[in-house]
């Protein structure tokens, strides 16, 4: 990989430098978090986002166009597109939470929220929030990463094609093969094969109005490639620094070559879509380069001689903060524990963990468990989403901002909000195909509910509940406590002799232990006895 074997030098931009200089590649985020594991609706195809790109170029004034208004684009997706308001919401949040927001700024719109005493008063207030309506299109129409194929699922896989031959690690093409949104060969192949029209969706109204075969003749302007940043950065093999696509675009040495015209100030679209592709390489943080050159992580606790199997890797040692990557695979019957600035900020994705505990106790940005069985996952709290694939009696407790759940078959899950209020943990959104059956979730029974602890002391404020327990639940734990303190109350009042007291603590000690085989709860407490002195630990 080219940008990985030459040099950084920290250099800004200046100097003459040819095309062959430039290295373009497609940002991971958008597609990690960004596009949703669903199928998209069938009104996201190229003629429809044609017809909003024109729609809302014709209503700029009507908080349509450079920024579309919630109120104008549940307009759009309800009244155009016949969608519900919730999934049109869904998707407006979801790119809303991609954007460069301050903590201080999303619990601010938390606590307006909260305040809110009505539908129409949260009505009135999401008619506030705006977001780039060029960005918000190129969203839309990346939904289509994830769209059935009718003949991958007439034949279990996609035709060959010399793109999908590409070497990649085994890791990446084994395990994302069914995942695109982790896979940034897929991001590439999918910008790369839709390039045409993501510039044309990007053309002003009367380019629009042109016929695809004049396309090439047209003029991209300045706010469409600044808003093609949303998917592509880049650099230069002299700088250390990575620049938004239309820094690099506007280079005075590139505009020969990127089509750009002091005299008019637009692109020339046959240019700068020859120069996107001669640009487009890999990207240097991406799953693949994690796996192929990422640095394994040491563990607070874990059993050595144990993870043979596992494959554990970072790239925080090279990556900006927004790249980070932290990807696990094939953890088998582990206790891993971690809490570190390596997390912080981090997109997790955990593959394939059976019979594990794994707590990573830090601020992350998107984590994503696939395939995961018979596991339990304590994680710090999530700025973006949690997603689960294909799991399998998991239990994960999480504070996050969105959770989506798929082909997941669910034990026990607590979930809340970045925020405690307002929490929509009982009233979740069921993405699904028409006329299917939309019972695919209920709620833990309260009998059911156990407090977790985690096994580790930690700095702050760890012991209380964020928001608290929702009645039902709080009720059934006070009962149990109350059982317990009758039955030490039942013990006390007894009267044991100190033989009689020893063999019924033996007794209880006999099944306690036989509880703890039976449940599994004993690899835990094994997995959580710290190694002997002087052993060794992977680097990280």
């Amino acid at each position: 990989m080219r940008y990985a074997k030459k040099p950084f030098h920290p250099d800004v931009l200046s100097g003459n430098m040819d095309q062959s200089g430039v290295l373009l590649w497609v940002k991971a985020e958008p597609f990690i978090v960004g596009a949703l594991q669903v199928p998209p609706p069938s009104k996201f195809s190229l003629h429809y986002l044609r017809k909003i790109a024109t729609y809302v170029r014709i209503r700029a004034t009507e908080g349509a166009y450079p920024r579309l208004y919630w109120s104008t684009w549940r307009h759009i997706a309800c009244g155009k597109l016949q969608l519900a308001k919730d999934l049109a919401w869904l998707y407006f949040e979801v790119f809303d939470s991609l954007s460069v927001r301050t903590p201080e700024k999303r619990l601010e719109w938390s606590e307006i929220l909260s305040n809110c005493m009505s539908e129409d008063e949260v009505e009135k207030q999401r008619n506030q929030l705006s977001v780039d309506t060029l960005q918000f299109l190129l969203f839309l129409y990346i939904q289509q990463l994830n769209k059935v194929s009718l003949r991958t699922s007439l034949i279990g896989e996609e035709w060959p094609s010399p793109r999908s031959r590409s070497q990649s690690p085994d890791l990446t093409e084994k395990s994302n093969c069914h995942n695109k949104n982790w896979n940034d060969y897929s991001h590439q192949a999918f910008v790369s094969d839709h390039l045409s029209d993501l510039l044309e969706l990007l053309l002003d109204p009367e380019q629009l109005t042109a016929s695809f075969h004049s396309t090439h003749s047209s003029l991209v302007s300045r706010e469409a490639v600044v808003a093609l940043s949303f998917l592509i950065e880049g650099t230069v093999s002299t700088a250390r620094k990575i620049y938004p696509l239309h820094e690099l675009a506007l280079w005075q040495p590139l505009h020969a070559d990127s089509g750009f015209s002091k005299i008019s100030k637009t692109f020339s679209f046959y240019k700068l879509e020859a120069w996107l592709r001669a640009c487009l390489t890999g990207n240097p943080f991406g799953t693949s380069a994690c796996l192929k050159s990422g640095k394994k992580l040491a563990w607070a606790h874990q059993v050595e001689g144990t993870t043979k199997r596992a494959k554990i890797a970072c790239n925080t040692h090279m990556a900006p903060r927004m790249h980070r990557l932290v990807v696990m695979s094939q953890v088998y019957k582990q206790t891993l524990a971690k809490s570190s600035d390596t997390l912080v900020g981090a997109h997790v994705k955990i593959h394939r963990c059976n019979e594990s505990f794994i707590y990573l106790l830090s601020p992350l940005r998107s984590v994503t468990i696939e395939k995961c069985r018979n596991s339990t996952f304590v994680l710090g709290p999530i700025e973006t989403a949690l997603h689960l694939h294909s799991c399998d009696n998991v239990k994960v407790i999480a504070v996050c901002h969105r959770l989506s759940i798929s082909s997941t078959t669910e034990d026990h899950m607590a979930r809340t909000g970045l925020a405690t209020v307002p929490n929509y943990w009982n009233n979740p959104m069921v993405v699904c195909r028409e006329n299917s059956d939309t019972s695919v979730f209920q709620l833990l029974p309260p009998s059911e509910f156990y407090i977790f602890i985690i096994p580790f002391e930690m700095e702050g404020d760890t012991t209380e509940i964020p928001g608290g327990l929702p009645s039902a639940y709080q009720k059934a734990l006070s009962q149990r406590e109350q059982k317990i303190q009758i039955w030490q109350k039942t013990v006390k009042e007894a009267r044991l002799t100190k033989d009689q007291r020893k063999q019924f603590q033996v007794l209880v000690e006999n099944k306690f232990y036989e509880w703890l085989i039976n449940t599994g709860h004993r690899q835990q407490l094994d997995s959580l006895v710290p190694p002997a002195a002087g052993s060794k630990q992977a680097a990280g």
